[in-house]
């Protein structure tokens, strides 16, 4: 009978980048995730922060080379969205790398002012606040740009400019975000955030331009399917580049552009994706849009999430249990919850890489596996690639571990971290995994498995 290595060297080009097998078990970016397992436990989420750096300094190098490439005058910036991850380990790292950030919410504020004063973030370093504002958060936005910090407020409503008038310096420099269309089968033509396209010229004509302390400083632009080789990505981004010619032509101080973020991650071993190809493609039409409408090239901001994030991401479950409910449908039970934290599993069906951990060389048989909640659709059944599970037959002598990748974006914000969650599903382990500066693997524990003391402190008990 074929092994469960048999399978994946037979379905995939593996090994790959990110996986190798050592001795039946699986590393993670050279890191044996059995010496992990051993000294903590499961379940565990892992951040290898490292990957950080990989990603930030891919994304400008693929930029300026095309920029470089296409004799592109203007210049290339990298924003990390907060949103995507709000850990402190995250945040000190992104800011290690010559990087920006982009914020959308009051509570953000304060993330700034503390990376501040602990010397992580200067008030050079740009903070692109977007989102439609609540009074608090236009408050937190006046306040930093008093204090000398480097914001950029992204006007996301007509009215909004009026509360960044009368502040403490010199010139405050504005974004406008653009309201997009939607993709054909989305539920609305329009997005709603943002400005409407007829509404820009005027806003900026009669709110902005009449207020020497105003200035127009970048047009924001956003899609939800991300920056993807289709006819629809680039008639938004063609429609968009068409309206920064047209207002550029009447505003002086506009020289920016924030594309917004959508590089997307590998959710599956059989991903493909032409990053240098899509960079070019990029600065190329942006370039021939501006020519022919004898415009200055904008410099260009990305805001890139997933892209920062995603891939430091491991969850790790023990097999705890299977269990045959009938003729054909095997379950392995895990040691977790689906639900709880992996949220986008439940929610929106994403699907993530998932592995074996260790019994590479036991023979694999199909399986569906089980969370630990009572709820029905607490379970994954289906890889990107194929509608089915397949994993190792659990040993005899020893416990079947398996992993799920790349689950470093929104997961722990969306599952609630540290709070209350779905049967009172505790949050995992959460262990650091960074190198030193001889490459050598460094671990640490950022949180224990979440007790019941603090859940019923939450609870009010």
């Amino acid at each position: 009978m074929k092994s469960y290595r048999d399978l994946i060297d037979q379905t995939f080009d593996f090994p790959t980048k990110e996986f190798k097998v050592k001795s039946e078990s699986l590393l993670f970016n050279g890191v044996p995730l059995m010496d992990i397992i051993r000294k903590y436990g499961t379940p565990l989420k892992i951040t290898y922060l490292p990957k950080i750096k990989e990603h930030i300094d891919y994304s400008k190098e693929i930029f300026n080379k095309a920029i470089k490439k296409f004799n592109y005058a203007g210049n290339y910036v990298y924003c990390y969205c907060t949103k995507s991850s709000h850990f402190k380990h995250i945040l000190e790292e992104v800011l290690k790398h010559d990087s920006h950030i982009e914020t959308s919410s009051a509570f953000d504020i304060p993330i700034v002012r503390q990376l501040h004063a602990s010397g992580k973030l200067s008030k050079e370093t740009f903070v692109i606040c977007n989102g439609f504002k609540r009074p608090e958060y236009i408050k937190q936005i006046r306040e930093i740009i008093n204090e000398g910090f480097n914001c950029i407020p992204i006007i996301d409503n007509l009215r909004e400019v009026d509360e960044y008038q009368d502040l403490d310096v010199k010139f405050v420099n504005l974004g406008i975000r653009v309201a997009s269309d939607e993709e054909p089968n989305f539920a609305f033509y329009t997005s709603r955030l943002g400005i409407r396209f007829s509404d820009v010229n005027q806003l900026y004509k009669e709110k902005i331009a009449p207020h020497a302390q105003l200035r127009l400083k970048m047009l924001h632009f956003f899609i939800n399917t991300g920056i993807k080789d289709t006819a629809y990505y680039w008639s938004e981004l063609s429609r968009f580049m068409y309206k920064y010619c047209e207002l550029k032509k009447v505003c002086s101080t506009l020289d920016t552009i924030d594309i917004g973020g959508g590089f997307p991650i590998k959710t599956s071993l059989q991903f493909e994706y032409d990053y240098q190809y899509m960079a070019e493609q990029i600065i190329e039409n942006i370039q021939w849009i501006c020519n022919k409408n004898n415009v200055p090239v904008p410099n260009i901001f990305t805001e890139f999430g997933s892209f920062t994030v995603g891939e430091t991401g491991a969850v790790i479950y023990s097999v705890i249990d299977q269990k045959l409910q009938n003729d054909k449908e095997l379950w392995y039970m895990i040691d977790g919850s689906f639900i709880t934290h992996l949220p986008d599993v439940w929610g929106m069906n994403q699907k993530y890489i998932m592995l074996a951990v260790n019994g590479w060389d036991n023979p694999y048989h199909k399986v569906n596996l089980g969370g630990l909640t009572c709820d029905s659709m607490d379970y994954y059944n289906s890889e990107a690639h194929i509608s089915e599970v397949f994993l190792p037959l659990l040993p005899d002598n020893e416990k079947q571990y398996i992993g799920f990748f790349h689950t470093g974006a929104y997961q722990d914000s969306l599952g609630g971290y540290g709070g209350i969650q779905h049967c009172l599903i505790p949050a995992p382990k959460h262990i650091i995994i960074t190198r030193d500066e001889n490459g050598t693997i460094q671990d640490y524990m950022f949180a224990d498995e979440q007790k019941s003391e603090t859940m019923l402190k939450t609870l009010g008990y």
